[in-house]
C-alpha cells in the first residue's frame, strides 16, 4: 500500500465519520462532500485513502450503489451483489477493448510483442473466470 499524504488521511477521517454517522442510510458523492466540506478533489482523494484503511484495519468495504450512495457494506449479499456488479462492468470493458482495439491491432500488426502479451494476459484471466465459475455453479 502507497503512502498517503497526511492530508488525505485527514479527508479520510472526516468521510468515515460521516459515513458513520449516516449509517446505515450512506451518502451520495455531493452530500458527502458537503457534510464534510471538502472540494471534490479531496473527497475523492479522501474516499481512496478510507478505501485503503478500512481494508488495513479490518473494517467493512466501502462500496458505492445508486440507492445508498457511499457506505460501508457488512451484509454479505449486499457485498456479492456489488462484487458481481463491478466484475461485470469491468468485464464488458474488457470485451469492448478486446474486439475494438486488441484485435484490430493484432490483425493489422501479427507480430506485434505487446499486443500478443496483452493477449496473453487477458486470456489467462479469461481461463480462470471460467474455472472459477465453474466450481461455483
Amino acid at each position: 500500500m502507497r503512502k498517503r499524504s497526511p492530508a488525505a488521511e485527514r479527508h479520510a477521517e472526516l468521510i468515515q465519520i460521516a459515513l458513520v454517522e449516516a449509517a446505515p442510510s450512506g451518502l451520495p458523492f455531493k452530500r458527502l462532500m458537503g457534510a464534510c466540506e471538502l472540494s471534490e478533489y479531496q473527497t475523492r482523494s479522501g474516499l481512496t485513502a478510507l478505501r485503503d484503511l478500512a481494508a488495513k484495519k479490518g473494517w467493512p468495504p466501502l462500496v458505492w450503489t445508486r440507492d445508498m450512495g457511499y457506505h460501508f457494506c457488512a451484509s454479505e449479499i449486499e457485498l456479492e451483489e456489488w462484487e458481481r456488479a463491478w466484475v461485470s462492468e469491468k468485464l464488458t470493458q474488457f470485451r469492448r477493448m478486446i474486439s475494438g482495439t486488441l484485435a484490430p491491432h493484432l490483425a493489422l500488426f501479427p507480430k506485434s510483442r505487446w499486443a500478443n502479451y496483452l493477449n496473453t494476459q487477458i486470456e489467462a484471466v479469461k481461463a480462470t473466470l471460467e474455472m472459477a465459475a465453474s466450481q461455483s455453479g
